[in-house]
């Protein structure tokens, strides 16, 4: 608990400083969000054992021809999931999260690949299993569902990343859609964070082995520690990009940041790994504003 309190003073530290570089730099801000959509969509997509790799993803979203044959449900999966990413950058601060936004945002995103169970939660003898649990009946979903929500508005006095992490947990425990589950509850993360005044967090695809971890630890004893951890990492790093970019800092890789400084480039990826630099990843890449001091 001391940990992430820890992390979630830093994230407040860093929230101050983004007020502070975007006023007046809405273009750049939007334009950050537009360069994200693919990386987003891409590390969802991934985690869902997607075979798209993120250059791929890039050029569908552009509708630019790949050199090898892809599914179609692969190529819908892209689009729609990118369409979902955008369109809850502005619905996020217009509508509070509620089980309609919820069926809406699963209807954009399963339209195409599964019109029979798109924008609708599992009902009759729908049942779905996921590794070794089995989500509850699906008589049970809608009030789980209102629970959870009504549980995270309550407990707004929480910090961020308890009340983040703690929503992800329920909700894909519940695995209230026969498909779609991993990718609408990680859009939920973000509609959360954009309306609370927070940035979009991406969750890696690097780190699916710890994310999972997270899931079976909340499965067999009811805690939240290593999704919070996942949280607050994402957070920090979502963070120090923008910030980056915002405060026009010269951005570079940081294995040029080692080379500059003569820093052990090793050294350097552990720290940002454990973000106790200001560095980011980017396209997986780690990257760093160059006029940091060096730590």
């Amino acid at each position: 608990m001391t940990k992430i309190l820890k992390v979630f003073n830093e994230i407040n530290s860093l929230r101050e400083r983004y007020y502070k570089a975007s006023l007046g730099k809405d273009a750049l801000i939007k334009l950050i969000a537009e360069t994200e959509v693919a990386e987003q969509v891409y590390n969802s997509n991934a985690i869902e054992n997607s075979t798209l790799t993120l250059e791929e993803t890039e050029k569908i979203l552009l509708q630019i021809d790949l050199d090898r044959y892809i599914t179609e449900r692969e190529i819908f999966e892209a689009k729609n999931l990118a369409r979902v990413v955008s369109y809850i950058d502005t619905r996020a601060k217009e509508q509070e999260l509620s089980l309609e936004v919820i069926l809406s945002l699963h209807k954009m995103l399963i339209s195409n690949i599964r019109d029979d169970i798109a924008g609708r939660f599992r009902k009759d003898n729908e049942f779905v299993r996921v590794g070794n649990h089995i989500a509850p009946n699906p008589k049970e979903v809608a009030d789980r569902l209102e629970k959870m929500l009504a549980e995270y508005n309550a407990t707004n006095y929480e910090n961020i990343i308890n009340r983040i992490a703690k929503l992800h947990l329920t909700f894909e425990y519940t695995h209230p859609f026969c498909d779609g589950n991993g990718r609408i509850g990680r859009v939920i993360n973000n509609y959360a964070l954009i309306r609370e005044g927070f940035v979009p967090i991406n969750i890696k695809f690097i780190d699916r082995k710890k994310y999972y971890e997270a899931f079976r630890e909340f499965d067999m004893k009811g805690k939240a520690s290593i999704m919070e951890e996942i949280v607050g990492k994402a957070l920090t790093n979502s963070y120090h990009k923008r910030l980056a970019y915002l405060e026009g800092k010269k951005i570079v890789t940081l294995a040029e940041y080692a080379k500059e400084n003569k820093l052990s480039h090793s050294n350097l990826i552990n720290k940002a790994t454990r973000q106790t630099i200001e560095a980011f990843l980017e396209k997986n890449i780690w990257k760093i504003g160059a006029d940091n001091d060096k730590k």
